[in-house]
């Protein structure tokens, strides 16, 4: 079989029209005794490959760095991609992508080749896609899978393709971040951003402040329903990994050709650490770990010290987290307490600062400037560009596309986070049945539509938009199934956005894109994932996030936040 139902689109599939190799067969037969051969280089791609299909399959899978026609299936080779057509040669030109790779299936073998690991690995991932769907379940038991001739030609539209985990305000355990990694490399993206900190929990151990995790972890009770109404559900909440843990994580994900971003939010959404250690504060009454969403005034204060403590934590993580790039979150960052701070009124004496919002530049360019000597790029929210964006920097503009015009003006790259289109938190629709979110609501189509590149930046300087980036916050997200019900089906709509370009020839077709979804949810299904069907949640999805206490006597208690 081959079905061209893939995921994200590819830029070019021709089924039925690859050559007929020297054999004289067409296809390919893939089965028990497979070989996969490969250049030295390939050996990581194909021991995955490898694998996912012994695991799929029960074949026997066998590895080999030498090309032996008679024997090899499935071929990685390292190199250009050979002559393409002429509308692609072009493009291809245009891109410069080291991910880019072409499969070809014919002649009794199926041949990937890309200039990069990445390119293989993209190329395995779109061969998985050809294969039946229940080669994505653990236990199949498979004769051999007939591939008919298809040449596909492919690379991505941008090279950030983001996915975003709020681990800080409801914690998910490591196998599931293993599986989201898993779940994203399926879809080409190529950037798990993990959320670790903040105002109601810190999820990642510094050795020099133990009590980070000894105190910052843990939470009394979490609010539930809406900020207003004031509930809270009276169980305590926690947890965080190991460095052994985040250090599998980041070896997993490059495996996976995925870049782990940390985020350690600062210097607002603190509150965690400042109920940790004290000093950090601004008041001198002591705090308890937010047990309330929304934004907290309580902020680092930026004396020596908790300079020093920040950068202490960033050298630490940077340690478990090998990226070029390193989050410092930036954004809704409360001044209340730097007006009546003494030691802040005096920073901003001696640096002639006029306004409170000046501090956080003053924090933010010190961040930048050590990262700098640790060989890492700083990465914020939107709100660090009000303090001039430290040169060099990355903003992720989620509030609209005015942050993003701005920072590309100043010379910054730019990653589009944006909340009205790539907010999973955000119900599916506004019925009632749809769990508690964030107000307003996304549809699939929605993201499917969204256009990354805001028509606004000059076209001179549109090469500063890295790609995009879904966010999933967790407020009212509190189990791994709730997770993966907001992804999915959303990521893979937003897979497509990031990867595929939208061509002359291909234009953007929700249309189009909806069948190929359909197909692919078969996928999803084999492995297991918890995804919201496309006409709506089930009666059990509805039922298990139904708000707490809901057509019963019983209820969660009424109270404020201890914070």
């Amino acid at each position: 079989m081959a079905d061209a139902s893939v995921l994200p689109r590819p830029l070019s599939v021709a089924v039925g029209h690859a050559s007929v190799g020297p054999s004289g067969v067409s296809g390919a037969d893939l089965g028990d005794g497979l070989v996969i051969a490969h250049t030295p280089a390939l050996l990581p791609e194909a021991r995955w490959f490898r694998q996912m299909l012994e695991a799929g399959t029960g074949w026997v899978v066998n590895l080999s760095s030498t090309d032996v026609p008679d024997k090899a299936a499935v071929v990685l080779r390292l190199g250009s991609l050979g002559q393409l057509p002429g509308d692609l040669e072009s493009f291809m030109a245009g891109t410069k992508s080291t991910e880019a790779y072409r499969l070809s299936v014919s002649g009794g073998r199926v041949v990937i080749t890309s200039s990069s690991g990445a390119g293989a690995f993209y190329g395995l991932q779109t061969l998985r896609q050809l294969l039946p769907d229940s080669v994505f379940r653990q236990a199949a038991r498979f004769g051999a899978i007939h591939l008919s001739d298809i040449e596909i030609v492919d690379a991505p539209r941008f090279v950030w393709r983001g996915v975003h985990l709020d681990v800080g305000r409801h914690f998910m355990p490591k196998s599931f971040v293993l599986r989201l990694i898993d779940l994203i490399a399926l879809h080409k993206c190529n950037v798990l951003h993990l959320h670790l900190t903040e105002d109601q929990g810190w999820r990642v151990p510094i050795e020099r402040y133990p009590l980070l995790t000894e105190i910052g972890a843990w939470r009394a009770e979490s609010s539930v329903g809406r900020e207003e109404a004031g509930l809270f559900d009276g169980v305590p909440h926690g947890g965080f990994y190991s460095c052994e843990d985040l250090e599998e994580i980041v070896a997993f994900a490059g495996e996976r050709h995925v870049n782990v971003l940390p985020e350690i939010d600062m210097p607002g959404h603190m509150e965690a650490a400042i109920a940790a250690y004290p000093e950090l504060g601004n008041i001198d009454e002591p705090l308890q770990v937010r047990t309330s969403w929304g934004v907290s005034d309580h902020v680092l204060n930026l004396e020596e010290r908790t300079i020093r403590f920040c950068t202490d934590v960033i050298d630490e993580v940077s340690a478990i987290f090998p990226w070029e790039y390193f989050h410092v979150g930036g954004d809704e960052c409360s001044t209340a307490e730097w007006r009546t701070s003494s030691s802040a009124q005096q920073i901003m004496r001696e640096q002639g600062f006029t306004d409170e919002s000046q501090l956080q530049g003053w924090f933010t360019a010190q961040m930048a400037a050590h990262l700098a000597t640790r060989g890492r790029t700083l990465v914020g929210w939107a709100e660090i560009l009000e303090g001039g964006g430290p040169q060099g920097s990355v903003a992720m503009s989620w509030r609209g596309e005015e942050d993003a015009v701005k920072a590309a003006g100043a010379g910054h790259r730019v990653v589009m986070a944006a909340q009205d289109w790539l907010y999973f938190d955000r119900p599916y629709s506004l019925d009632l049945a749809e769990p508690l979110g964030s107000p307003g609501a996304t549809s699939v189509e929605r993201v499917y539509m969204y256009e990354p590149v805001p028509t606004a930046i000059p076209a001179d300087q549109r090469h500063l938009v890295l790609g995009a980036q879904c966010q999933l916050w967790t407020e009212h997200v509190a189990t791994p199934a709730q997770a993966e019900y907001l992804y999915f089906p959303r990521l893979s709509a937003f897979a497509e956005v990031v990867w595929t370009s939208d061509t002359a020839t291909h234009p953007k077709s929700y249309d189009e894109f909806e069948p190929r979804l359909v197909r692919h949810l078969d996928r999803l299904t084999a492995l297991g994932v918890n995804y919201r069907p496309l006409e709506g949640p089930s009666p059990g999805q509805a039922r298990i996030w139904r708000p707490l206490g809901a057509g019963t006597g019983a209820g969660p208690r009424r109270g404020r936040s201890r914070a």
